[in-house]
């Protein structure tokens, strides 16, 4: 993965939505999902979002929030880059694929909350081989559920100060 310079210091709109519900201490459930450009926060609708297949635009907002190439993040969610092409042409992703991607978000919403929104340092985190991890970086950890979850756990310890 590339380097902090790559992605900038300027913060996208949605992360600074984030930053500000943080300092507020008004933070939606499910807010992650304002990372993919959803409106609802609702865990039902979600649901039957995922079931119906995301937006390819919700892949494109990720992309930009995150900082990653479509084809780096395409890596992560796991859809191969010819296929990226024909669900752009489409405009729509297939549920699995929207799951994916929904994933990748809650984790990078998680690691916003870890950071208090600063969205550099998140991104900067998510890119780095942790040793909890196997070395691997969270961002690779997302390629499956079980990956995402010890990130959710190496992120829970970093919270409550246990240095993993």
């Amino acid at each position: 993965m590339s380097s902090r310079a790559d992605f900038g210091q300027h913060e996208t709109k949605d992360v600074l939505a984030i930053r500000k519900e943080l300092e507020e201490g008004a933070l939606e459930t499910n807010f992650y999902v304002r990372l993919l450009g959803l409106k609802t926060f609702d865990t039902l609708k979600l649901f039957k979002k995922i079931e119906a297949g995301l937006a390819f635009a919700s892949f494109t907002r990720l992309q930009r929030n995150i900082g990653l190439t479509q084809d780096q993040l395409g890596e992560i969610v796991q859809i191969r880059r010819r296929t990226l092409g024909r669900r752009k042409q489409a405009g729509k992703l297939e549920p699995t694929e929207s799951d994916r991607l929904l994933r990748t978000s809650r984790v990078f919403g998680h690691a916003l909350q870890l950071f208090e929104g600063d969205g550099v340092a998140a991104r900067t985190w998510m890119r780095s081989p942790l040793r909890a991890l196997g070395n691997i970086s969270p961002l690779e950890a997302c390629r499956s559920e079980l990956g995402a979850a010890e990130v959710d756990k190496v992120i829970g310890r970093l919270e409550h100060g246990v240095f993993s």
